[in-house]
């Protein structure tokens, strides 16, 4: 027996609005919960029994492989079901998620003649996600306590959060319902601790646009501008947050609830995040994400459960070809995965496609901010295969394997993150570009010395970002129905986005 919430039994609804309440209620009902059990079990007192709180979840079943009439799926990517069967996901933090589970829900109703279903879940909350933001509430727990709260509590099971479902090798086992969605609750929330810990910023702040960066170059020019448009009254941004949840409001804006309770932190988290808000949070959040395609994956990991529209990553990248400059641009539409952090869940047979919509975007980026057009855009920017390892190293291996296959490959350049940040993006249906800067050319002696680099940095950085944050800027204008590709999405796909 358990210590449980009041049960919400399943509920039909044909309106968004009316589900995502009764999604809040059960949410909230399961968080305050076992937020008050928690704090019992730390002041000492006894708990009639095993504490455990649910999960909402959200289902939908249909008997026909037809969409309601007179919608139209044909460029859909997302919305709908696969064919006929039930279909049913767990949800969670509607205050975060509230926008985006309006629309699965809106397009789900469109495109299908059959209600929602909305109630409490089998699946158990683990008290680590009860926590708010600032709760460290079991830090006072003696080592004995902390041991018992295993018997008292739900903890994360890994088993419920494996990304089976992004991988095509989920299976569904008989009787259980097919997946609606990419992620489970537990997988999410997860994810958004994870996001806490390495950018030291709160899910909140994050937008629908990504920019990466390996340089703390970029984010150096990244915080300027964010400053800047927040002292010009007329800018389109709301607010610029930094690590620590530091909130600065646009000139003439009044603060909001919380905007006080961040701080800058005694030192920066491991991958930083930066973000130029908009209130519809199609604003830019920028990550440094450092070195290695290990920081690529793990970064995009956590951040693809926040369902973006768009990554990008702008960095650094050797030239591989001798007509190449110092400062030229590198615009991939291929990539060669030799960075091997993916291998298990995305097989190297699988193409990792350039797509057009985010091509035409940074080219004509590229285009508006160097102002040039035509051949003169050519001769600074190349369109080609970008091989990522690694291994930084690759240059002092002695059989000169590297060099030959990434000639064999047509390459044009190489780094250590770019192709690990798109395959994830392919991997996790998150739309997804890579624009680069030659920094050095090893294979034809020009390395990276500290003066010759300083330079550079200071030579390309400020263009380099405005034209990533321009092209954003492009998407966002253009609609985001038309980043969603189809070429991201597999035969028997979940409906949500």
């Amino acid at each position: 027996m358990f210590y449980l919430p009041e049960f919400a039994a399943p509920q039909r609804f044909v309106e968004p609005a009316a589900a995502l309440a009764m999604v809040r209620a059960i949410y909230d009902t399961s968080m305050t919960h076992l937020r008050e059990a928690m704090q019992r079990f730390v002041d000492g007192a006894a708990l009639p029994a095993p504490v455990r709180a649910c999960y909402p979840f959200v289902r939908v079943q249909t008997d026909t492989v037809a969409r309601r009439h007179g919608a139209d799926t044909s460029a859909l990517s997302y919305g709908f079901v696969a064919g006929p069967g039930r279909y049913e996901t767990t949800l969670t933090r509607p205050d975060l998620y509230a926008d985006y589970y309006l629309e699965q829900f809106a397009l789900l109703l469109k495109n299908h003649h059959v209600a929602l279903e909305i109630g409490t879940s089998s699946q158990p909350i683990p008290v680590h996600f009860s926590f708010a933001e600032n709760d460290h509430i079991e830090g006072g727990l003696s080592a004995t306590r902390r041991e018992l709260m295993r018997d008292m509590f739900d903890l994360p099971d890994l088993t419920t959060m494996d990304d089976g479902i992004a991988n095509g090798t989920h299976q569904t086992r008989r009787g259980e319902a097919e997946p609606l969605s990419l992620f489970t609750a537990p997988r999410v929330d997860y994810s958004l601790h994870r996001l806490r810990h390495y950018t030291g910023t709160a899910p909140e702040h994050f937008q629908n646009f990504i920019l990466f960066t390996n340089y703390q170059f970029y984010v150096d020019e990244f915080v300027r501008l964010g400053q800047a448009a927040m002292n010009d009254p007329a800018s389109e941004y709301t607010a610029f947050v930094e690590p620590g949840n530091k909130v600065h409001r646009r000139s003439g804006m009044a603060a909001s609830t919380g905007d006080g309770s961040g701080a800058a932190p005694a030192r920066l988290p491991q991958m930083p995040a930066y973000h130029l808000v908009r209130g519809d949070r199609s604003g830019i959040s920028m990550i440094n994400i450092g070195v290695g395609p290990a920081n690529a994956k793990t970064i995009t990991d956590h951040i693809a459960v926040l369902r973006p529209h768009a990554w990008i990553m702008l960095g650094h990248c050797a030239g591989l070809r001798n007509s190449q400059q110092l400062g030229d641009y590198v615009l991939a539409h291929g990539y060669v995965r030799e960075d091997h952090v993916l291998d298990e869940e995305l097989p190297l047979w699988v193409p990792i496609p350039a797509l057009a919509e985010i091509q035409l975007a940074l080219e004509a980026a590229v285009s508006q901010v160097t102002q040039l057009r035509g051949a003169e855009l050519k001769r600074v920017m190349r369109t080609g295969t970008v091989a990522s390892t690694d291994n930084r190293n690759w240059e002092l291996l002695p059989d000169n394997g590297p060099q030959r296959r990434f000639s064999q490959s047509r390459a044009v350049a190489l780094d250590m993150e770019s192709a690990t940040i798109a395959a994830n993006g392919f991997r996790f249906r998150v739309p997804y570009g890579t624009l680069l800067c030659v920094s050095d050319k090893p294979l034809h002696g020009e390395i990276k010395l500290p003066g010759m680099a300083n330079h550079f940095y200071r030579e390309r950085v400020d263009q380099h970002l405005r034209i990533g944050m321009l092209a954003l800027e492009l998407l966002r204008q253009q609609g985001v129905d038309q980043l969603h590709s189809r070429k991201l999405r597999s035969f028997s796909e979940v409906a949500f986005q």
